[in-house]
């Protein structure tokens, strides 16, 4: 059987950095198909290019846009070629690779916009590239997110019975997956903040703390019962899927209500991190139709905070809670696999999103191709 060699590319809105994976697929996928990781690279953003990347987001016009586009761009290529090196793989030897590109809006169900120009990825390793992964499904009066959904189907689901698996990145999603390979009654949506409020609320209080690492901040503070109950209002936990939310909702300004609401230092830290809990508890009660019993599975930076994750398996109980590293492979390439697996479907022109988890009106073949 022949396999394409891939690389996936993910940048969330966590804006932790550029994760590349090196993927081999099967060029005419089996029922249900497989994505094999062969190599994985991250490479953490500086902090003053994250805060360039944040600046240029709230305030940047046009120019500034433009040249993000293209240094992005530049930063994708170099993460290639990093991840290629370390792997001993050729870009000659690449079939494609997909960019999902860093978002900078998304306003659900109106715009979303990644950047990342993919003619500078082409360009610089002569390999052609599937992007704008996106825009279709927006087009076609979807959210545009999550489209991570309809891998965890095909790719990560239980052979036999349901399963819920989890990505807690900047922001949290969940996909209800009755069995592997069946997307007929399948559910995802974001359940709300992941990571990215409690890594806002970690840089106020220790700008030299790009995130809460190991969850020490939360471990030392204490969680207002107050400010909790006041942050767990927010209408947007009160929608009903399909629905998905960014940075917008819940970034900076919503990381100084917390301070704001819970006080300074690592009580607020703490009360963010009960925040992306209890959201995401709460989702699963009120959204899914998963059995007490159905396992949770974890992937994203957040799994790798251990005071989140402690307080996430006391709160999901009797649910069993298991890391994607143990079924799978490093839940932090999750994402970037499962962006090479929509680029192959790009590519062999099926759909690649799923309109019960984004509200499209019908399947959809996502992204651009830009010719190595």
């Amino acid at each position: 059987m022949s396999e394409h060699l891939a690389v996936g590319l993910m940048s969330g809105t966590s804006l932790d950095g550029v994760s590349a994976a090196l993927v081999r697929l099967a060029a005419d996928p089996p029922d249900p198909p497989e994505a094999r990781l062969v190599a994985f690279h991250q490479e953490p953003y500086a902090a003053a290019e994250r805060g360039a990347i944040v600046d240029t987001i709230a305030r940047g016009g046009a120019k500034e846009l433009a040249l993000l586009h293209v240094a992005l761009g530049e930063r994708f290529a170099g993460a290639t070629l990093s991840l290629l090196a370390g792997a001993k793989v050729s870009p000659r030897d690449l079939s494609f690779i997909a960019s999902h590109g860093q978002t900078v809006w998304h306003e659900p169900g109106k715009a979303t916009l990644q950047l990342g120009d993919p003619a500078v990825l082409a360009e610089r390793l002569g390999v052609r590239v599937v992007s704008d992964f996106r825009g279709r499904d927006v087009a076609a009066g979807g959210q545009g997110a999550p489209l991570v959904p309809l891998a965890d189907v095909m790719l990560f689901g239980h052979p036999e019975r349901g399963r819920l698996l989890l990505n807690l990145g900047g922001m949290a999603n969940v996909t209800w997956v009755p069995r592997r390979g069946e997307t007929g009654g399948a559910l995802a949506f974001d359940t709300g903040p992941g990571v990215a409020v409690i890594d806002a609320v970690t840089r106020r209080i220790d700008p030299d703390a790009p995130y809460d690492r190991d969850g020490e901040h939360a471990r030392h503070g204490r969680v207002s019962p107050k400010a909790l109950a006041a942050l767990v209002t927010d209408p947007y936990f009160e929608l009903p899927p399909p629905k998905s939310t960014g940075r917008e909702r819940f970034g900076i300004a919503f990381a100084d209500r917390v301070i704001e609401l819970a006080g300074a230092g690592n009580d607020a830290v703490a009360t963010a991190t009960a925040l992306t809990v209890e959201s995401v508890a709460r989702a699963l009660e009120r959204w899914t139709p998963a059995a007490p019993g159905d396992e949770l599975v974890i992937s994203g930076g957040g799994a790798r905070n251990p005071a989140l994750v402690e307080q996430l398996a006391a709160r999901v109980q009797p649910r069993p809670l298991r890391s994607f590293d143990q079924l799978f492979f490093d839940g932090e390439a999750k994402e970037a696999v499962a962006f090479a697996f929509l680029g192959l479907l790009t590519l062999l022109g099926k759909p690649g999103n799923l309109p019960g988890a984004t509200g499209a009106r019908g399947p959809r073949i996502l992204g651009h191709v830009t010719p190595a």
